[in-house]
């Protein structure tokens, strides 16, 4: 009782003062921030990097700050997007916050985006692939749905869908194969990406669902992991819907 009573005083603070950069800092520890936007339907908290920012125990995660413009324009794009997830869906997954910043990268690798589980925060890079963006979003988002269930998205069982010999890599900056675009004969795969490793591999399929960016095809392989995926939301939100 204690702390929804706290959420809800720091919640309020937020919406009748100009909160600072501290004050966010002190709820998901990512400093020089200010608020853009509060009041969304889904509940979801947006902020803005005003400033350059490094995260990490090495510091090695870094970003900075855009400008007005591309806020104001990649807001409406992620808003739109993040608005297919009810709020009890979000809570179900424990997201909360979404961060925008420009430039975002982990040990000098750039990445779309970068999910926090625990503190209910995914940072999304505004200028990150123009081309595949929303796409982006969403892949990111399943990142954050496979934090908190690790044993329902069992790779052991999602590796059994593949070619026997096929192999992923060690890690998905450990591959050349980066490319987004879509095969038009997919093959078991939907893009170059989903090769690297089995949660990327999850997040291209997820990111086609939900996006409508794929067509029904005879490919028996990614037909197992598009029910797979679906069948795996649906124990996490009976309601959920591609």
């Amino acid at each position: 009782m204690f702390m929804k009573i706290f959420k809800l005083v720091l919640i309020s603070f937020f919406l009748i003062t100009s909160a600072n950069s501290n004050s966010i800092y002190n709820l998901i520890k990512i400093p020089n921030l200010e608020i853009y936007e509060l009041k969304t339907p889904n509940k979801l908290k947006y902020f803005y990097a005003t400033k350059p920012f490094r995260l990490g125990v090495q510091k090695n995660i870094s970003c900075i700050n855009s400008n007005t413009k591309t806020y104001d324009e990649k807001y409406q794009i992620i808003s739109k997007n993040l608005s297919f997830y009810s709020k009890e869906f979000l809570r179900k997954i424990n997201l909360k916050y979404i961060v925008m910043c420009e430039n975002l990268s982990i040990s000098g690798i750039n990445t779309a985006g970068i999910p926090d589980h625990v503190m209910k925060t995914l940072i999304i890079d505004v200028k990150f692939n123009e081309k595949y963006f929303e796409r982006v979003i969403h892949h990111e988002l399943f990142h954050i749905i496979n934090d908190g269930f690790k044993d329902l998205f069992d790779e052991k069982e999602w590796k059994k869908f593949n070619k026997p010999g096929f192999k992923y890599a060690d890690c998905s900056t450990c591959s050349k194969k980066l490319g987004l675009d879509t095969y038009t004969n997919t093959n078991g795969f939907f893009t170059e990406y989903s090769m690297t490793i089995p949660s990327e591999d999850m997040a291209e399929v997820y990111s086609h669902l939900i996006t409508g960016n794929y067509k029904i095809s005879d490919d028996e392989i990614l037909n197992k992991k598009i029910k797979f995926i679906k069948d795996k939301l649906k124990e996490i939100d009976n309601t959920f819907v591609f």
